[in-house]
């Protein structure tokens, strides 16, 4: 199960049934779980811990340094990964930019070739993220989120559970939960497909349309519609929806496409 071309490090740990192709690299005291498998050419750092059943792709490198210029060279860069994760040729991950930082991956997750990983990001679980879409430093994504392929995000950004990122689009702001967002710091709209797979109810699917409007329709600025939440009881999924925006920091939250001012889309453009 382990290529005699691979370079493992004598304090690696790996679990039961582990395979490594040729030429692979294990570093340092990296643990890789059971049943996982690390395809030709790739390099696992020695910081890097892996759960069970995932798969590493051709080239793909998990647990290299921050491109971060006040990261002191050879300090550890932690990488932590979930269980049954596809990690597809050519994705990088970096490791965590200080001590006690970590790059997480939770379980389940799909990054297909080229995408990549800056320090300190956090992904939930069953994320996928299509090819060469680029993550800045400390970008936090919920759980059952897709982003497109050649999607960029700003560092310290954060993308709600269930949002879908169209292709090619930029980011700055943060992307609420449940919505469609594209172009350039911009919502379209509801994941309505994605709430129904979701296995959201009726229900908790109206409650979200209503806050969707609430935030995006009425007129009402951000603290305006905020208030007027807080004037109405909300199921879970609403209220995580609520908690997402009222936590927003200084970066913001992408506006409703179509609603910009004329001048700003002009600047964009």
């Amino acid at each position: 199960m382990l290529h005699p071309t691979a370079l493992i490090h004598p304090d690696a740990r790996l679990g039961a049934g582990v395979r490594v192709g040729p030429f692979a690299v294990i570093e340092g005291a990296a643990e890789i779980g059971a049943g996982c498998s690390i395809a030709a050419h790739a390099i696992i750092g020695a910081s890097v811990v892996m759960g069970e059943d995932n798969h590493i792709g051709y080239g793909a490198i998990i647990g290299g340094e921050p491109q971060d210029l006040g990261f002191p060279a050879g300090a550890p860069c932690a990488v932590r990964l979930g269980r049954g994760n596809r990690i597809r040729e050519y994705v990088t991950i970096h490791g965590g930019s200080a001590s006690g930082r970590t790059t997480v991956v939770g379980s389940e997750c799909f990054l297909m070739a080229g995408a990549h990983l800056a320090h300190d990001c956090q992904l939930g679980d069953r994320v996928i993220i299509a090819n060469s879409a680029l993550l800045g430093g400390h970008v936090a994504v919920g759980s059952g989120v897709f982003i497109g392929g050649g999607c960029v995000f700003h560092q310290y950004l954060r993308v709600g559970r269930l949002a879908i990122c169209q292709g090619a689009s930029a980011f700055s702001k943060d992307i609420p939960p449940f919505t469609t967002a594209a172009g350039r710091n911009g919502v379209a709209s509801l994941n309505v497909v994605g709430l129904r797979r979701a296995g959201l109810d009726t229900g908790a699917r109206a409650e979200i349309k209503a806050a969707f409007a609430l935030l995006y329709r009425s007129g009402l600025n951000t603290a305006q519609a905020l208030a007027a939440a807080r004037e109405r009881e909300w199921g879970p999924d609403a209220r995580e929806f609520w908690e997402f925006i009222g936590s927003a920091k200084k970066r913001g939250l992408c506006d409703l496409l179509g609603t910009r001012p004329v001048a700003e889309r002009e600047t964009d453009e």
